[in-house]
């Protein structure tokens, strides 16, 4: 029978296991349809802390103020506060390559980021329209992106999934042929930790109850 210096330990070791489950490079499932469907409505990206809706055509075609107003009111699985992607996180109004930029630079643009690297570190291993996987209706695009040309520009950047003819572009705000792909900052799937503590503190203190009884 486990000693009590040994389920604190394990307690401790499973604890330390949950808070760092997403530092390795992955696309890892979010909003499961169904417990046990394996139907995910969502991929947490490990490397830009966000996740991307699992279909990149909710929406159709549309003008940049339409899509851009489509992901605000999104709600899937009960979860709300999309956006559409980034292509100047930092907003210095530098657009990165992602093709000759470095692999930390291009953590500044979302789209460009999922295009060359997916949720990986390594250039070519990234999300294109013919080798979509795990997410569905992914489009050769463009696709809108949140970023303006400059702010209030008639014009924002765009990005192209194809693989044929990658890359990033710029298109009037007021064509309505683009796509949208929503995402959302952070990890829809992480319990808060403190109240992940608590949950398993409570827990820990019912198990030594059972073993004093038990004695």
């Amino acid at each position: 029978m486990m000693n009590k210096s040994h389920l604190i330990g394990a307690i401790c070791a499973f604890l330390f296991s949950f808070i760092t489950v997403s530092a390795n490079a992955a696309l890892l499932p979010r909003l499961e349809t169904s417990p046990g469907s394996g139907v995910y409505q969502a991929y947490y990206d490990d490397q830009l802390k966000i996740t991307w809706t699992a279909d990149a055509n909710i929406n159709g075609i549309a003008t940049w103020d339409d899509q851009v107003a489509w992901a605000a009111g999104l709600t899937i699985g009960g979860v709300s506060g999309w956006r559409l992607p980034s292509m100047d996180i930092n907003g210095d109004l530098i657009f990165e390559n992602c093709l000759s930029a470095t692999q930390e630079e291009c953590l500044d643009n979302e789209f460009g980021h999922l295009f060359y690297y997916g949720a990986g570190t390594i250039l070519g291993s990234g999300i294109e329209s013919d080798s979509p996987n795990p997410f569905s209706n992914v489009q050769a695009g463009p696709y809108w992106s949140s970023t303006e040309l400059f702010p209030g520009s008639t014009a924002a950047l765009d990005f192209f999934f194809d693989s044929s003819s990658p890359g990033q572009s710029v298109n009037l705000k007021s064509n309505p042929g683009l796509f949208a792909w929503a995402v959302r900052s952070g990890d829809v799937g992480v319990v808060p930790v403190p109240a992940a503590i608590w949950l398993f503190g409570s827990g820990f203190i019912g198990l030594l109850g059972l073993a004093r009884r038990k004695r």
